[in-house]
């Protein structure tokens, strides 16, 4: 029998280079490749006009898509894109802010649309660590630095007492920001305004680094950003891939962290990064041999928490738990 043909998009990373480059086969399946320059681009394709079988999807996308009529995705526990978002959060120096529990009773920019990931994770860590809790801010949403090119691709419904304002024309985050229109920015980009030596953004936790490390060593998670869909039509069809992709993106995350492994060896020399070895030694007495995990069980305090802040930020109906989310196949 052939393998069936899937057409899969995801954006570019060392963790998956190996399936996208050949080098990992998924049993079965014949995969084709599509990225983006920027991943939002290939989130809204999927959601929009469903050009993918497979892809990268933001979680609270998808967590959105599955309280729609006939659900159209159904997930897998691969997660592609982590990141700590401490470093997410820019302020305006100028607005009087000294200490995290200042953006009470704020005005905040978020990129885009009320809860995009990385707004969800900051905002979150922000009610559990210093009480401030997203319904206290007013929220503007909107564009970076150049207007909004077209409707919302993600729209939903928020609590009515949730204070949500979309930017006017000619309006921009990084604008407002810096002019101290808002006081605060959750952003999964970093504002351009950040950049100007003389401008007024920078972020609100400048030590960044320290702070998310010790966040880790306290609560033991690593944030998740993005997972990978199916659409539901193709699963219901065949429902076997669901495994052979989790056994293929688990190999070519594999096939990544040997490399790293094996640079090591040469102290770093085939990548332009100054010290890292010292840097991957760093994070594995911190994270352990594994910290970049797939799967339910090991992702278990990270899932619960960002469902939990989904829900308490007004996003979803209701608290799901982990084995509501991912397909019956990833739950022996």
């Amino acid at each position: 029998m052939a393998n069936l043909k899937l057409m899969v998009a995801l954006w570019t990373y060392d963790r998956t280079r190996a399936l996208v480059d050949g080098t990992v086969k998924a049993e079965g399946l014949d995969l084709s490749f599509e990225s983006a320059q920027q991943v939002g681009q290939i989130m809204e394709r999927l959601v929009t006009t469903r050009d993918y079988d497979v892809a990268e999807l933001g979680f609270t996308y998808f967590l959105r898509t599955m309280e729609l009529s006939g659900a159209p995705f159904v997930a897998i526990p691969i997660f592609p894109n982590r990141i700590f978002r401490h470093a997410a959060i820019f302020i305006n120096r100028t607005r009087g802010i000294a200490s995290p529990k200042d953006l009470a009773g704020r005005a905040v920019g978020e990129l885009h649309r009320y809860g995009h990931d990385a707004g969800i994770w900051s905002k979150g860590v922000l009610s559990d660590e210093f009480g401030v809790a997203a319904g206290s801010m007013t929220h503007y949403v909107g564009a970076m630095d150049k207007p909004e090119a077209g409707p919302d691709w993600a729209p939903f419904d928020p609590p009515r007492d949730l204070r949500i304002q979309r930017l006017g024309p000619g309006q921009t985050l990084d604008a407002m920001l810096e002019a101290g229109d808002i006081d605060a920015l959750f952003s999964a980009w970093v504002p351009p305004g950040f950049y100007r030596r003389a401008g007024n953004i920078v972020r609100l936790f400048p030590d960044y680094e320290r702070v998310e490390r010790d966040y880790f060593h306290r609560t033991g998670i690593f944030p998740i950003m993005h997972t990978i869909v199916i659409r539901r039509e193709v699963y219901e069809k065949n429902r076997w891939i669901a495994r052979s992709l989790c056994t293929a993106f688990q190999q070519a995350k594999d096939v990544a962290v040997r490399q790293y492994r094996a640079a090591e060896t040469f102290f770093g020399a085939p990548y332009m990064v100054p010290w890292l070895p010292a840097l991957l030694e760093e994070n594995r007495a911190l994270m352990g041999e594994d910290p970049w995990p797939y799967g339910i069980e090991p992702n278990r305090k990270t899932l619960e928490a960002y469902l939990r802040y989904h829900f308490e930020q007004g996003l979803s109906k209701r608290c799901y738990t982990p084995e509501e989310i991912f397909v019956p196949e990833m739950l022996a």
